[in-house]
């Protein structure tokens, strides 16, 4: 029974995602500069869902600025779709990413979201997945 509840401990252990590492200007540079690797072909720059790869895509690739998260809008939510993909879409699991590449992506994700707004989650601050009162992003 020791050994069940043994791996058991480990597997769940094995499931769980450490805690979001706190933003900073290096993660989101490090963000960006994987966006522009992994991300581009389909999002496009600015994260429009209009880059080379959108046109044969369907359905088409989200619109950070417009379109809503599936996962929801939290660095979390978008650290798991990363983690597991979106089914019945073409984005893919980046589980290959090391997990701070999926943060970072996560962050600068909401970066184009807000649209230059810092993507900053501390006590006081508007969180960062929170589309910013009276702008809209560009279309």
């Amino acid at each position: 029974m020791r050994r069940l509840t043994l791996a058991v401990t480990f597997f769940c252990a094995s499931l769980a995602v450490a805690a979001a590492p706190p933003v900073s200007k290096e993660l989101l540079e490090k963000g960006k500069a994987s966006f522009n690797i992994n991300c581009i072909a389909c999002h496009g720059p600015k994260g429009a869902g209009d880059g080379a790869a959108a046109v044969a895509l369907t359905p088409k690739p989200r619109n950070f600025a417009t379109d809503t998260f599936k996962n929801g809008d939290k660095p979390e939510d978008l650290f798991k779709t990363l983690e597991v993909g979106l089914k019945d879409t073409a984005m893919v699991s980046f589980k290959h990413l090391p997990e701070e590449d999926r943060w970072a992506l996560a962050y600068y994700v909401l970066e184009l979201r807000n649209a230059g707004k810092p993507a900053v989650v501390d006590a006081g601050v508007p969180d960062a997945g929170m589309p910013t009162k009276g702008k809209k992003g560009k279309k």
